[in-house]
């Protein structure tokens, strides 16, 4: 295999779509640093092609390429602590495109999924109308023009909100929806481009607005409200579940870009204001098995990544900052609002 080319091109037999990875990019930075090692990564459902870039970087420059396996979420978990451990020169993090091109001491490596949406987005074009929001991920940047172009030429207004902070323009991570909260009271809807409920969900209760998910895959259209509302319902009941606990424990997040450790003591100092006990808790993987482990504590508040919260399971309240917030006001005898409502859930 040519491994040299701009870009590298591996197929996905099963899905018959070929994920596409910034090869050159990672080679130039390595050309340009000289390292003794690297280290890289990306998401679990990529792995495969994480290991055949890794394989490629040894049998081109001769040196080691650690592939981290562990799980990685995003721009704010991109695993560079390992990469220090391991002594590595250069770590790459891949699939989390983001608007820098490095973040927390990792190089973020743009990876993008080639499959068409075309006959999908003409399925779109029957079921949503009037003024329509486009949003999607980071392996689905580069189809918005494509999807935008068939949607106006079936008569749909298409807007794309402007990116903010780490966000490109039209894309949304699984707590930040900057681009959705631009044009909230411009669309009518919003149509999302992949195959990830996880990201659609969020949009859908940050906004309250309708979401459509484009499955490029199977070449379906599906509303994610119902699943949305679920979500919700589970996130206001563990509010008002720890609303009646008295022994709190405040869980900072070990991963480099969850540190939120401000936020949590800000909690701590206002449960304690507010004639609750309460313990603080660091973890790197907060699960309800490891939860599970302390004693003494009626309810948690982790301030790592708010969709912990609300889309696993817990045996006891584990509330997010959103969440935590709306807790501190309903034991304050005030009104929650749309707590939910916000451009960023941190």
């Amino acid at each position: 295999m040519n491994t040299d080319f701009a870009w590298f091109k591996l197929k996905i037999r099963r899905l018959q779509y070929v994920i596409v990875i910034d090869q050159a990019r990672m080679f130039d930075e390595i050309q340009r640093r000289s390292p003794a090692s690297v280290s890289l990564n990306g998401p679990d459902g990529m792995l495969p092609q994480v290991q055949q870039v890794a394989q490629n970087i040894t049998a081109k420059f001769g040196i080691p390429a650690f592939v981290v396996a562990d799980t990685t979420w995003g721009s704010c978990d991109t695993n560079a602590g390992a990469s220090r451990t391991l002594g590595s020169g250069i770590h790459f993090n891949i699939g989390h495109t983001i608007s820098m091109n490095e973040i927390d001491g990792a190089i973020m490596i743009d990876a993008y999924d080639d499959v068409s949406f075309e006959i999908v987005a003409q399925k779109c074009a029957k079921v949503v109308s009037g003024k329509v929001g486009l949003l999607t991920d980071s392996q689905h940047l580069h189809r918005m023009d494509q999807v935008r172009h068939i949607l106006e030429k079936n008569g749909i207004d298409i807007m794309i909100g402007s990116g903010k902070g780490q966000l490109n323009d039209g894309q949304v991570f699984g707590c930040e929806f900057y681009p959705a909260h631009e044009l909230l009271g411009r669309v009518d809807a919003f149509v999302f481009l992949g195959q990830s409920s996880f990201h659609a969900a969020g949009v859908s209760m940050s906004t309250g607005k309708p979401v459509y998910i484009l499955d490029p895959y199977f070449n379906e259209v599906h509303d994610v409200s119902e699943f949305a509302a679920r979500l919700q319902r589970q996130a206001i009941l563990a509010v008002y579940k720890a609303a009646e606990a008295q022994r709190f424990g405040i869980v900072i997040g070990l991963r480099e870009g969850q540190l939120s450790k401000v936020v949590g003591l800000r909690f701590f100092s206002q449960l304690n204001e507010l004639g609750k006990e309460t313990q603080l808790f660091a973890l790197t993987d907060i699960t309800n098995e490891r939860l599970k482990n302390l004693r003494g504590v009626d309810a948690f508040i982790q301030t790592a990544c708010p969709r912990i919260s609300t889309d696993n399971h817990f045996d006891m309240p584990v509330l997010s900052t959103p969440q935590a917030n709306a807790l501190i006001r309903i034991l304050r005898g005030q009104d929650i609002d749309d707590y939910l409502k916000l451009p960023h859930w941190l």
